[in-house]
């Protein structure tokens, strides 16, 4: 394989980040392909903890190529400051390993205030993703081209509050912008290539839960669209999902878990937004959000991430499909008010009591946590080619090989 997606098949913060930066190690250049920072990738090597909003993953590995592209929306002043969080923690950054696309569209403050106004009924970050979805689509947005061109961007923006803010953060970016999509299409087919998606399926604009929902697409199909590059080009996608599932903000969540089960896995996963810092909502895996995402984005194979999570739950249950009105869903639900009152159907399966934070095999797992995810695979009728056990680079199960770089 030399170009492989990563796609977050939840509601996002499935462990995309420790998975793009694992797979990293063998990648040529990164990107990113939607969203803005409303998303949040933590990633932890040693001892030292790093959260990237905009720049991606791949970054942190020496002799990669990182690039933000035109399907991603940018807020200059975060992209400065997590540059300079880099550099203090001594990534260099620079244009020779970090490319941004002039066509990438600019958020702008006036946008921020209109997010922070009127996105909370739909649990938004406030960082004015959508209004800059929204002055792209009204052909109506600044691109980072125009913001680096210091004519075109004092010709529509001179006589705003916010000019010399940004005009001082184009002379700092300028040297980042380029035309990208030449430079993928040349290094794809010669160069390993990863995509790096940002929130995940269920968040997508047109297939996740409308209205709780960001404001790009997240799936696979995204791509192509979102770096300039023939749909083609993606030669296997490996799809990311958590072990259970969570979610942020509003919008329905047929296995949600409010009791001291939903407490204990919440702690123990740290479930906490690494944008927000809001505390994420809890549920049992959902094999029907599973089944969905893997038809959705073509997913090849699985990354399976926070096993080590459940470890300490006696039982553990497994949401295999929905029932409303008295009748079994075939499908995942397009419509949200039946996905709101759908009941889950479960089955039961024991659990664990052993840390397996150290496992490196399969057979290192206990019994009951192998059978959990052969019956994990079963019901998605997709491989799981990668075992997350916790946060750091090593504490990965690699199963197939071959679905990887």
């Amino acid at each position: 394989m030399n170009a492989i997606a990563v796609i977050g098949m939840q509601w996002g913060d499935e462990g995309k980040g420790k998975i793009v930066d694992f797979l990293s190690e063998d990648a040529d250049i990164i990107c990113r392909f939607n969203g803005g920072n409303n998303a949040g990738h933590t990633l932890l090597v040693g001892k030292e903890k790093t959260v990237l909003h905009l720049i991606p993953s791949g970054i942190l590995r020496r002799g990669k190529t990182a690039i933000i592209g035109n399907g991603v929306v940018i807020d200059p002043k975060v992209l400065l400051e997590e540059i300079s969080t880099l550099e203090k923690n001594r990534v260099k950054v620079s244009p020779d390993n970090l490319i941004i696309s002039s066509n990438a569209h600019v958020i702008l403050p006036p946008y921020i205030d209109i997010d922070k106004e009127k996105g909370g009924s739909i649990g938004t970050t406030g960082r004015g993703i959508g209004p800059a979805y929204m002055a792209k689509a009204a052909r109506t947005g600044l691109r980072m081209g125009q913001l680096a061109g210091k004519e075109a961007f004092k010709a529509r923006h001179g006589g705003d509050y916010f000019y010399k803010e940004y005009a001082a953060y184009a002379e700092k970016l300028r040297p980042y912008v380029r035309n990208t999509p030449p430079y993928l299409w040349e290094a794809l087919g010669r160069k390993n290539v990863l995509f790096e998606g940002a929130q995940g399926t269920l968040l997508d604009i047109d297939h996740g839960t409308y209205p709780y929902v960001t404001s790009s697409n997240c799936i696979s199909g995204a791509i192509p669209s979102g770096l300039g590059i023939p749909p083609k080009s993606v030669e296997s996608c490996l799809g990311v999902i958590k072990a259970y599932t969570t979610r942020v903000g509003n919008g329905p969540f047929p296995t949600e878990l409010r009791d001291k089960t939903g407490a204990q896995i919440a702690k123990a996963g740290n479930e906490f937004g690494a944008t927000t810092g809001r505390a994420r909502r809890v549920g049992w895996f959902d094999t029907a959000i599973a089944r969905y995402a893997v038809q959705l984005n073509g997913i090849d194979s699985v990354a399976l991430t926070k096993l080590d999570v459940l470890t300490g739950l006696g039982k553990l249950k497994l949401c295999v499909g929905y029932k409303h009105k008295g009748k079994l869903l075939g499908h995942f639900p397009a419509d949200g008010a039946v996905l709101e009152e759908a009941k889950p159907a479960y089955e039961t399966m024991d659990g664990w009591w052993e840390d397996i934070s150290a496992a490196r095999r399969l057979s290192d797992l206990p019994r009951s946590a192998v059978r959990y995810v052969d019956r994990l695979q079963e019901l998605m009728a997709v491989p799981i080619s990668i075992i997350s056990v916790g946060p750091e680079r090593g504490q990965t199960i690699v199963l197939r090989k071959e679905f990887l770089f």
